[in-house]
């Protein structure tokens, strides 16, 4: 892929303010030395007038001009040095005591110098790039203590449920119809708990591939109508009116990673969407790529959120009154970026949509 010219020129101006800030450094330890020298010559002249050296014929006896010349320059530049290397070092010294606390756990630390010093270029961008990395671990702290508070409630809900149900079934006391019922449910929260374990094993996974493999041409479509039919009890059992608008369209991809995308976004709608609702699913021809949306009716979601349900962990529904650990969708956005795609939501006047864009070739 090639680089843009907004990304070079990007690029170049970065190199420059680095390069400045290099070339203000080095003027600096240049305006030292020049210091130390002019501050030895005045000390020697006015030895000389002092009449500490001596001169022979008019001439100084070179034998003290380097001796006296060597002490003070050690004296002036030892002192110099001593002090003003307080001044550079010092942002150094701001930068190592903010990583360490960064590291210790302290997220909430943030690098900042002197308005003077601060409107460099580059002392700007080091400060924006520490700012911005510790404001993304603080979040990630967030989200990640949240999704153990959350995850271990959706474990240990169903578990809580197969107990009791396994419990009334081993009492015996029961009618068939109860026990049949019974031993539905603890089919339904065994998968349950099975479909969280497989999310958090496939967001591993994709998040440590970088590179797409097992490529393989196949009907884009059909793998669509394929999702729907999994998922047929689920949005069956809510009298969902599902409407399927698409031609046949092939397309180049990992067919099993692409699977998990459809199911992801079709569960996502048919969970959200309010019963006797629509979920409408669409594959659009757009050039080189192909565009999947997947519709539904319901509650939107909030612009605010809408930038981070695809960071992992998060749930756009904080009072958990639905189904769902955060994962999902951030499953779909690996995945969908491995396949050099595209995904976007956007939700407003009641109904919510998912836009998946993927090249038709890799």
């Amino acid at each position: 892929m090639k680089k843009t010219p907004q990304l070079n020129i990007k690029k170049i101006k970065e190199k420059t303010s680095r390069m400045s800030l290099t070339i203000a450094l080095s003027i600096f330890v240049f305006i030292i030395l020049l210091a130390a020298i002019g501050l030895t010559a005045l000390g020697l002249w006015l030895l000389t007038k002092a009449g500490v050296i001596v001169d022979i014929n008019g001439e100084l006896q070179l034998g003290q001009v380097i001796l006296f010349m060597s002490l003070i320059s050690l004296i002036i530049g030892g002192v110099s040095v001593f002090f003003s290397s307080r001044l550079p070092l010092k942002p150094v010294n701001e930068i190592i005591n903010k990583m360490n606390r960064l590291a210790a756990g302290d997220f909430k630390t943030r690098l900042k110098f002197g308005d003077t010093m601060s409107a460099h270029p580059a002392v700007k961008e080091l400060t924006t790039s520490f700012n911005t990395m510790a404001e993304e671990l603080e979040n990630t702290e967030l989200l990640r203590n949240d999704f153990i508070n959350n995850f271990s409630h959706e474990f240990k809900t169903p578990i809580v449920s197969i107990t009791g149900l396994a419990n009334l079934l081993e009492s015996g006391n029961l009618t068939e119809e109860q026990r049949v019922q019974y031993a539905r449910a603890i089919r339904e929260e065994s998968m349950r708990l099975s479909s969280m374990a497989s999310n958090v094993l496939n967001l591993t996974k994709v998040e440590n591939q970088t590179i797409l493999t097992d490529v393989s041409h196949f009907n884009l479509s059909e793998q669509v109508r394929s999702a729907v039919l999994l998922l047929e009890e689920k949005w069956s059992s809510k009298n969902i009116d599902l409407q399927l608008d698409f031609d046949e369209y092939m397309i180049e991809a990992n067919e099993e990673m692409l699977k998990q995308v459809w199911i992801n976004l079709i569960d996502n709608a048919v969970k959200f969407v309010p019963r006797c609702g629509t979920v409408e699913l669409e594959v659009l021809d757009a050039g080189e790529n192909l565009c999947v949306k997947v519709s539904n009716t319901g509650s939107e979601i909030p612009s605010e959120k809408q930038e981070k349900i695809f960071a992992k962990f998060y749930q756009a529904d904080e009072s958990h009154a639905t189904q769902g650990n955060g994962i999902g969708l951030a499953i779909v956005k690996k995945i969908v970026e491995l396949h050099n795609g595209e995904i976007s939501v956007n939700s407003g006047n009641g109904i919510t949509t998912f836009a998946v864009m993927l090249p038709k070739k890799q």
